[in-house]
Order: C-alpha cells, then sequence, then structure tokens
C-alpha cells in the first residue's frame, strides 16, 4: 500500500496509508483521518498540497 504525508488540522505531520478519497467524509482538499498524534478525528491534506 502506498503511503502519504498528511498534516492534520492542529498540524501534526504523519503518514497515512493510501491517503483516503472515497473511504473518507470529504472536507474541501482534506479528509477526516484519525491523527496518531492527538487521537481524534481531524481534517487532513497531504503534505503537498496545502499550497493549492
Amino acid at each position: 500500500m502506498e503511503r502519504t504525508v498528511v498534516r492534520c488540522a492542529d498540524g501534526h505531520v504523519f503518514t497515512a496509508t493510501s491517503f483516503p478519497m472515497q473511504q473518507a467524509e470529504r472536507l474541501g482538499p482534506g479528509r477526516l483521518v484519525r491523527c496518531p498524534r492527538c487521537a481524534r478525528l481531524r481534517s487532513a491534506v497531504p503534505v503537498g498540497a496545502e499550497k493549492r
């Protein structure tokens, strides 16, 4: 599986296995994923996509 570096809304950077596109709720360019640092569902975007 592909790993993607993402940043959550709180600024934590982590990797997500195959950054979900259809499996999670869509919130603009981000997706809801569980952040391993704060253990909450957060909107996260791929690190390279933040300036788009």
